[in-house]
């Protein structure tokens, strides 16, 4: 976290636009040598200058201060003023209530914010406390405040990020760049590097940023920012600014209130003065000043700090930090909340719920959490009876058949199904059968092979906690879990146990932002079969495919398309309206010339072409369960609440319902610009969807 001392600010360094230049131009402005990084000595000599790497939060909270700033306002001076007047004229009744009042207001106040500037000096000191750097050519770890612009910096997933870099070599690399965007999904990381030097912070995808977590992949890159000249140290910096704010519209309020009470009050002691045609004595005098601090609301002080500190206190109990009381003021002035859905209204733990399957329709998942333990089931028609050519068919239940190349894409759910040869079969109802090992069709085995193995993430039991833990993206994980519910995860498709065949991963074809999708290459090491697994966004995926397969291995049906999206739109319109994310996955074995090549240095785009689609997964991301009370309770104290998320329209309504920001009765606008790659859909006034 990051940087310079106080001396060596005089010289710091403009920091240039890094992701508008190449790797060769970074190089050369720091002086580096990719190879050997800095040697040691060089090391040292940049630290002289630029100052260790640390948050420099403007020294510890000052008592004195604080106790200033408490005392330092119109309505207080009036006050002390009034106490001088009394001691003078030997009033001490009045002046011990008048000391009585300042004490207390300032006794409050002082604590308050005293207690939360040594929170927040704590927070300034929360730093990644070792780094792996390449010093003299050799990895090395150093301490995070010795890191220096022109380290080269070592990256992998779990760590945190030392110093602001530039990235030079990436491999499935994603960060939590939460600290800084408020994007509570990761991020993908690239080395190309980018023409625009205003790009938001968000988008500049080749830099990895102080304080920020790798939660998948690896990588290297070049430090460039330590210290306050970071992008967290920016942040630090605009909070020590906070203290030479404005004042706040209450403040300035009280403030004019006291000047106006001043004015009073002079003038009724000119009044009483005149009355006794400036013949002051004794009597007259204690009459004048006790009229004069009657006009001043001595206990108004009290009263407002008292007020703030029971705001504070219950905004305690609820884990907010409150650096000043009157900041109370600003929160309480609020009109409207724009809130993220990933991770603010919902908890960011995805897990797998449903998937759908052509041929088979829909199976359900049991099983909340990152613990893979649940139940995989669909529900199946009874044994049916074959109806004569001449039969009367009711067809008052509508048909869910979806028309693919001619042949019906059918979800077995239905009362009536139209079969491919014209018949009709009627059903005496609808069972439910557990999903498993011993009775799962080929194309289920397939989809989960895909889940388990077209996948960078991993789930751990912590024997201490006895907590199941994720490593990696939070949709991989949840993947990751629907496999592991069938004794079919990651580690298990990979070892030499003998419950499954064993299976190796050739290549990995990481997840691109700009496409929206990733594969793998696999190795069936029983048979040798190798196979191209691929999933990610539908409208990426199907146009990669040519076929699907329906329910077993020769099942396999020539499709194009726009045939096959066809078929999908009403099964994802239907998982996204139950608030689900929507992910297709296909898979394809590769030619016998493909088997004997190096898959790693094949063209992606000619890896990922002929795939069978196998089917869609949902994936669920459950509304945190405080969620629907904060919102009805905005909604009580007049604020209006906006969602903005990145989901499918029907997926953010579904969200947006569950959590009470739209009303079931609620209908949905639908605006968006036309013919770009980017969409912003309005859903209304309360929801907003950019796709």
């Amino acid at each position: 976290m990051i940087f310079r001392s106080k001396k060596a600010d005089k010289n710091a360094r403009t920091i240039k636009p890094y992701h508008c230049m190449d790797i060769d131009q970074v190089v050369n402005d720091l002086n580096v040598n990719l190879d050997t990084g800095l040697s040691a000595s060089e090391a040292e000599h940049r630290l002289t200058i630029y100052g260790i790497n640390e948050m420099r939060g403007g020294g510890r909270p000052s008592a004195f201060k604080i106790l200033v700033r408490q005392l330092t306002n119109i309505m207080v001076i009036i006050l002390v003023a009034a106490i001088v007047v009394s001691f003078v004229t030997k009033d001490w009744i009045e002046a011990g209530v008048l000391i009585g009042v300042i004490g207390f207001n300032t006794a409050v106040g002082f604590f308050q914010e005293f207690k939360a500037e040594k929170t927040m000096d704590s927070l300034r000191k929360m730093s990644s406390p070792t780094s792996r750097v390449l010093r003299s050519g050799q990895q090395v770890v150093v301490p995070t405040i010795d890191l220096v612009p022109g380290d080269i910096l070592y990256l992998e997933s779990g760590d945190v990020v030392g110093a602001d870099c530039r990235l030079f070599e990436v491999f499935n690399f994603d960060t939590d760049e939460a600290l800084l965007t408020g994007e509570a999904l990761p991020i993908s990381k690239c080395v190309a590097a980018f023409s625009d030097p205003e790009l938001p912070l968000g988008d500049r995808t080749n830099l990895s940023f102080a304080s920020t977590t790798v939660t998948k992949g690896r990588s290297k890159g070049i430090v460039y920012a330590t210290g306050m000249s970071s992008e967290v140290g920016k942040i630090a910096k605009k909070l020590m600014e906070t203290n030479k704010t404005k004042k706040t519209p209450l403040q300035k309020s009280l403030d004019k209130m006291a000047w106006i009470l001043l004015a009073i009050a002079i003038i009724s002691v000119l009044i009483v003065f005149g009355a006794n045609k400036f013949k002051i004595n004794t009597d007259v005098l204690l009459y004048a000043i006790g009229l004069a601090i009657a006009t001043i609301p001595e206990g108004l002080v009290a009263v407002v700090t008292l007020i703030m500190s029971l705001g504070v206190h219950t905004l305690a109990k609820k884990r907010a930090l409150v650096r000043q009381l009157v900041a109370l003021e600003s929160l309480g002035s609020i009109t409207n909340i724009c809130s993220d859905k990933t991770g603010t209204l919902t908890q960011a733990k995805m897990v797998m719920v449903r998937a759908w399957l052509p041929g088979e329709g829909f199976f359900s998942v049991s099983g909340l959490g990152l613990e893979p333990v649940g139940e995989i089931t669909k529900k199946v028609p009874l044994p049916r009876v074959a109806r004569p050519p001449n039969a009367v068919v009711n067809f008052s239940t509508p048909s869910h058949t979806d028309e693919v190349n001619g042949t019906a894409c059918s979800i077995q759910s239905e009362k009536v199904q139209l079969l491919d040869d014209g018949k009709s079969t009627a059903s005496g109802g609808e069972k439910t059968v557990t999903v498993d090992a011993t009775n799962m069709s080929a194309s289920f085995r397939r989809l989960a092979e895909a889940a388990s193995l077209c996948n960078m993430s991993e789930i751990k039991h912590n024997a201490e906690t006895g907590e199941w833990v994720g490593i990696g993206d939070p949709t991989e994980i949840a993947l990751q879990v629907f496999a592991s519910k069938l004794s079919m995860g990651k580690p298990q498709l990979t070892s030499n146990s003998g419950a499954h065949d064993s299976w190796s991963v050739v290549c990995e074809y990481p997840f691109d932002s700009t496409i929206k999708r990733m594969s793998v290459v696999v190795r069936n090491e029983s048979t040798g079969e190798q196979l191209v697994f691929l999933k990610g966004a539908t409208e990426r995926v199907v146009p990669c495919c040519t076929g699907r397969q329906d329910g077993d291995a020769d099942g396999i049906t020539d499709v194009t398309p726009d045939a096959l999206q066809s078929c999908l739109d009403p099964r994802i319109e239907q998982m996204a309206r139950d608030g689900l994310r929507v992910l297709s996955i296909a898979y394809r074995p590769l030619s016998s010339e493909e088997c004997i090549k190096d898959m790693s240095k094949a063209n992606r785009d000619d890896v990922e072409v002929g795939m069978t689609f196998l089917g869609l997964v949902g994936i669920y991301d459950p509304p945190r369960p405080e969620s629907h009370p904060s919102v009805m309770e905005c909604y009580r104290a007049g604020i209006q609440v906006t969602m903005l998320t990145g989901d499918h329209p029907e997926t953010a309504a579904a969200i947006a319902r569950q959590v009470g920001i739209l009303q079931s009765e609620d209908s949905l606008s639908d605006t968006k610009e036309a013919n770009t790659d980017h969409q912003v859909i309005s859903l209304g006034p309360t929801v907003m969807t950019a796709r």
